[in-house]
């Protein structure tokens, strides 16, 4: 049974992409982390929302474009109310939670399915299906973005840490959902 594992790079304070998706602000703190390194090749999915699908990629046009710097491929899914008119190979597009997180569950088997995009893990959060929440904290404050979890209003998730791990150029927090 896949695990549902809500996957990002943030800002010590709390931005996963700068201003207007920006995502150039990482670039100076790509470097090794052995973390990411083993968890690789235990992905067997991504689930991507909308923007972050047609958003910023800080390695475009280079050999490292992609996710995880180019390092990972295999089947997208993507939760969109907009699906691009012609077909992407490998991308699945939906509109329905459930109905993502099925698909890429049953695609990655007992691998993970990794959540990429502030808004989709929200709504696997909010449906109860996140399991897992791993943040490379970089040493930069950008001051403006996309938080890692925002939720107007206020919620309180509680969280158990499952690893803390440094990195030559970050801090990795890995944990597990309580529901």
């Amino acid at each position: 049974m896949a695990t549902l594992l809500y996957t990002a790079a943030m800002s010590l304070d709390g931005f996963i992409a700068g201003p207007a998706g920006d995502m150039a602000w990482l670039t100076p703190y790509f470097g090794p982390n052995p973390l990411m390194d083993e968890l690789l090749p235990d992905i067997g999915a991504l689930l991507v929302g909308g923007r972050t699908f047609h958003g910023d990629d800080p390695n475009r046009d280079t050999d490292k474009e992609g996710a995880f710097g180019g390092a990972w491929s295999g089947p997208q899914f993507v939760l969109t109310h907009h699906p691009p008119a012609d077909p992407v190979p490998g991308v699945t597009f939906t509109d329905d939670v459930r109905t993502a997180v099925t698909a890429a569950s049953t695609a990655a088997g007992d691998g993970y399915v990794c959540v990429l995009g502030a808004a989709t893990a929200r709504s696997c959060l909010e449906a109860g299906l996140l399991d897992e929440v791993l943040v490379v904290v970089a040493p930069v404050l950008l001051g403006d973005g996309t938080r890692l979890f925002d939720h107007p209003g206020g919620r309180t998730v509680r969280l158990d840490r499952l690893r803390l791990e440094s990195a030559e150029q970050s801090t990795c927090l890995w944990f597990r959902v309580r529901y």
